[in-house]
């Protein structure tokens, strides 16, 4: 586990997102899949502060894997991953414009979002230790 620095932070948010398609449409096929992935990882470098860690796709959704700061809202890089790989999956792909008609992207509204931690137990571990050790920190034992 990579603990990320940031000004006067430090910090370890991951997250595992899933966006599923609108209508949950089967359009995530092969070759669309592999451009969509393609796409998550060119986001992650158009904003290095987000830490694209894995990603895969099934016929009607999709599986980020990413770290974000915590001076980042979530909400805002989802929006910012929907909007950018919506609209260029659409550019690639013109028959998506006779799949979802008029404006419509191709992402549902919602989303699925979980943290990815340290185990409950370590924490309280940690938490635990603290006035115990000499240095001051208590050491995180993984």
């Amino acid at each position: 586990m990579d603990y990320k620095r940031q000004g006067h932070c430090v910090y370890y948010a991951c997250y595992h997102l899933v966006i599923a398609t609108k209508y949950r449409r089967k359009i995530l096929k092969a070759g669309f899949g592999e451009y969509l992935k393609k796409l998550v990882i060119g986001i992650g470098r158009q904003m290095p502060e987000i830490e694209i860690i894995e990603v895969n796709t099934d016929i009607d959704h999709i599986h980020i894997l990413l770290s974000i700061p915590p001076k980042l809202p979530v909400s805002e890089v989802v929006k910012a991953i929907k909007a950018k790989t919506g609209l260029s999956m659409r550019r690639k792909f013109p028959f998506l414009d006779k799949v979802y008609w008029g404006q419509d992207g191709i992402w549902s509204r919602g989303y699925f979002l979980s943290t990815v931690g340290v185990e409950e137990a370590t924490i309280k571990k940690y938490i635990q230790m603290q006035g115990k050790e000499d240095s001051g920190q208590a050491l995180l034992e993984f």
